[in-house]
């Protein structure tokens, strides 16, 4: 595809108003492309995997097992969320372990990049409600956090500042839209990628003012490590579980008990946390856990983002966007 056939076009056409595809098309509109965004669901995108998210940008934590490709791509993302967005917080994460957990602590340091070690009394600092309940723990200073139910109308609200239009409620099949389309339906495209899986992830939302965080805190632990993360208003999200299984009906007992169990475990102010909000959807994978684009026939498509949504959308869509608009390959992720 040349920029001469891409910007002679003018227009793309853009399905799925989740986080991938709000950003794809706020950088293509950008670039001076006109876009229209086809979304099935409503504003709210309560059935999409972006409504359920954690909302971490942590290249650095997800070192730990994710594909070079997902850290090189969440670095570059963090850049983009600090240029869009700067007023997202951008505090680090903190991982921390019991003192009988501490070897989970050390292999996770070992596996890991952009982290310094930190003892009690700088625990205590950065976070004053877990002074004196962590000897030990690891910092990722240049890491952030999004409130997804927040950042997506503002991504949007910046798309049509450029231009753009959003349809909800449109459903569109990409085979039937004509001119230049960008694919990103997530885990419903499986005529697109029929290698797609979806893995189940399930959060917990709490709500108390008795306790404080100013970044996400990970509590290590050999069988259910998780995630804390602030959210406005005194609540704090709970996640994530990751199931190799595709039934959404509904959060098991058991992973909600782990979930919340962790959250005690980690302060015990979070037992007498109110439950705000239980929740799960799928999220679409590929045989490697790591993100592809597609590109032939006038057809971008983009998925396998896994549970690395929020890190890696960003620095997809500019790689799409550079290459409608220039004909710029990243030949690590673009097939």
């Amino acid at each position: 595809m040349s920029k001469e056939h891409a910007i002679g076009a003018g227009e793309v056409t853009v399905v799925g108003a989740g986080i991938c595809g709000t950003w794809t098309a706020l950088l293509l509109a950008e670039a001076g492309l006109r876009v229209t965004v086809h979304e099935r669901g409503g504003p709210d995108l309560a059935s999409s995997t972006s409504h359920w998210a954690g909302g971490m940008v942590a290249p650095g934590c997800e070192s730990d097992g994710a594909e070079p490709v997902v850290v090189r791509l969440g670095r570059r993302s963090l850049d983009l969320w600090r240029k869009h967005l700067p007023d997202v917080p951008m505090n680090g994460s903190l991982v921390v372990a019991h003192p009988r957990d501490r070897g989970d602590l050390d292999r996770f340091a070992r596996q890991t990049v952009g982290h310094r070690t930190v003892g009690e009394a700088e625990i205590a600092d950065l976070e004053p409600a877990l002074a004196g309940r962590f000897h030990t723990g690891l910092l990722f200073p240049d890491e952030g956090h999004v409130e997804p139910r927040a950042v997506l109308p503002a991504l949007r609200e910046r798309l049509e500042r450029h231009g753009g239009t959003i349809r909800f409620g449109s459903p569109l099949d990409p085979a039937e839209a004509t001119g230049l389309v960008v694919d990103c339906r997530g885990i419903v495209a499986r005529d697109a990628f029929p290698d797609l899986r979806g893995v189940k992830g399930e959060t917990v939302q709490i709500e108390t003012a008795e306790i404080a965080l100013a970044r996400p805190v990970r509590l290590m632990h050999p069988r259910w490590p998780i995630y804390v993360i602030p959210r406005p208003g005194h609540r704090f999200l709970i996640g994530a579980t990751s199931v190799e299984s595709e039934d959404v009906s509904g959060v098991a007992l058991r992973s909600a008990l782990e979930l919340m169990s962790a959250a005690y475990a980690l302060h015990p102010a979070f037992g007498e946390a109110r439950i705000v909000e239980i929740g799960t959807a799928l999220r679409p994978a590929l045989r490697d856990n790591a993100p592809r684009i597609e590109a032939r026939d006038g057809r971008i498509a983009v998925n396998g983002l896994y549970r690395h949504g929020f890190l890696l959308a960003p620095a997809l869509a500019e790689i799409v966007a550079g290459y409608v608009t220039t004909g710029a390959r990243d030949d690590e992720v673009m097939r």
